[in-house]
């Protein structure tokens, strides 16, 4: 089932990917073939959640598909930065909002078939505005406001479609406690399976 890389060949370098071809052969069968794979610095995506139980949210166009996508904001990990440290910067530089910290649930293989990267998921909770956004040159975004009741709405729609977006929305209910108050939002969960509502008391 394994296959082990015999020779290796950088062909093309970004600054976010790089495309290398290995020659491998399978340990099974004996057999050799070449397979590209992208190397990739690790990503974050960060849910933040406001007191009043908004999650802010960003569009931005994204050139794979042409076209706009409603995301959590998410970004590279520099090299040497934590994921928990990443996370909180994403959030202040696209949407000019700050957490006090943010608390992981859990991390993903975004494509493992040609990627070799992982995206590292966070909740921020009680997030507040301190200041307009720091984007990056290319950056064109606009913030957007999203109630937790809407949110699986959202998604059964096809209006949230990024899927390392909906991965972060499983993952923050699959860390609720049946028998507890959610995991880092007092009471700020949503149902993905069933009515969208929140779960547990409001505040």
């Amino acid at each position: 089932m394994h296959w082990e890389v015999l020779a290796s060949e950088i062909m093309f370098r970004c600054r976010i990917f790089t495309v290398r071809r290995n020659h491998s052969r399978s340990l099974g069968s004996g057999q050799t073939h070449d397979f590209h794979v992208l190397d990739a610095s690790d990503w974050v995506n960060v849910i933040p959640v406001t007191r009043d139980r908004h999650v802010v949210m960003v569009r931005q166009f994204r050139h794979g598909i042409r076209d706009v996508t409603m995301e959590v904001p998410a970004g590279l990990i520099d090299p040497d930065e934590a994921p928990a440290a990443a996370a909180c910067r994403e959030l202040r530089e696209e949407t000019g909002y700050a957490a006090s910290g943010v608390q992981p649930l859990g991390v993903v293989h975004p494509n493992p078939g040609i990627m070799n990267n992982r995206c590292h998921i966070f909740v921020a909770s009680d997030v507040q505005l301190v200041g307009p956004p720091q984007w990056d040159a290319t950056e064109e975004l606009s913030v957007e406001l999203v109630h937790l009741d809407h949110v699986a709405e959202l998604i059964r729609s096809g209006a949230i479609s990024n899927a390392l977006t909906l991965v972060s929305f499983h993952l923050l209910e699959l860390h609720r406690p049946a028998h507890d108050e959610p995991v880092g939002l007092g009471s700020a969960s949503i149902d993905l399976q069933g009515s969208g509502r929140p779960k547990g008391p409001r505040p």
